[in-house]
């Protein structure tokens, strides 16, 4: 089902450089823990969406800022390597590139911390015009421009979900088509807005809710698609939903249905967890098909 004319799928947000910690458990207040080990890897939400993507065959760009060591650290010929078009890029020299400081402890419990960087300079941005968007991570006020102004907007507003208003968070989700959330942040979307989920279901044509262990659900128009996990030996969660959410939008523009969309998004995931790093181990199109065939049926 793969088009000669891909649509392009643009995705705003975060380009980090990735700290992640093992540690023997998540500190309290004024308490310490050990940290066992300690790897740097390439990050960020947009990012690590964009990188997934191209990887996967599609064509993506990315509208992010970043700041003089994005080129000294590798990441840029990273990024263009796997086909990530660049071009829109906002480059600060005077900045440092965004970095996440991520702490794992041995149940999978986690606790992050983020350090915005040139990243904070989106709010300053005018965004460019564009067809299909994914809103990660990013500065909602730069987020609630573009979804204005994009023809189709997928929002996932993720951990920096606090950073809203409750103004921003309206009228990104009045123009919004798909919304990623997990289930902890589906029920603030709910409080923030004072909406109910049936009158979130009324107001955008299809929400994504992922769960975790147990798989995720899409909800349209009334109907509801359990998607389950694709089971492997997890490593590292950081980077699955940022793969699966991935793996859905290039099946969406494909034209896939919205349960296989989910399907696929699920199997991309399943490589993102069984790695050290968001982008250490993502799939080409070819190696999911694989995957996907062997736990659900044949990808036509």
């Amino acid at each position: 089902m793969i088009s000669d004319t891909q649509k392009t799928i643009s995705v705003v947000g975060h380009t980090a450089i990735d700290g992640l910690f093992d540690v023997g458990n998540i500190a309290g207040l004024n308490e310490s823990s050990p940290i066992i080990d300690y790897k740097e890897f390439y990050g960020g939400g947009a990012a690590n969406i964009a990188a997934a993507i191209g990887i996967l065959g599609g064509k993506c760009q990315l509208i992010s800022p970043v700041g003089a060591d994005f080129t000294s650290s590798g990441y840029e010929e990273h990024l263009t390597s796997v086909g990530v078009d660049l071009s829109l890029l906002y480059r600060f020299d005077n900045e440092k590139t965004a970095k996440a400081f991520v702490f794992t402890d041995k149940e999978h419990n986690q606790c992050s911390y983020f350090y915005w960087g040139a990243s904070a300079k989106l709010k300053e941005l005018e965004p460019p015009s564009v067809d299909f968007v994914h809103l990660a991570t990013a500065d909602p006020v730069f987020n609630s421009k573009i979804a204005k102004i994009a023809k189709f907007v997928s929002f996932d507003p993720g951990q920096d979900l606090v950073t809203y208003s409750t103004e921003h968070l309206t009228s990104i989700l009045e123009n919004t088509n798909i919304l990623f959330t997990n289930r902890h942040e589906i029920k603030r979307v709910s409080e923030m807005t004072g909406l109910s989920f049936e009158q979130l279901q009324e107001m955008i044509d299809t929400i994504v809710v992922t769960y975790d262990a147990q798989g995720s659900r899409i909800f349209i128009s009334g109907e509801e698609h359990v998607i389950p996990v694709v089971p492997v030996t997890a490593l590292d969660p950081t980077g699955a939903g940022d793969a699966y959410r991935a793996g859905f939008l290039l099946a969406y523009t494909r034209g896939y249905s919205l349960e296989t969309c989910g399907k696929i998004g699920a199997t991309v995931a399943s490589f993102a967890v069984q790695s050290i790093g968001c982008q250490t181990d993502l799939p080409t199109w070819e190696k999911m098909e694989r995957r996907f065939e062997e736990h659900f049926s044949k990808l036509d």
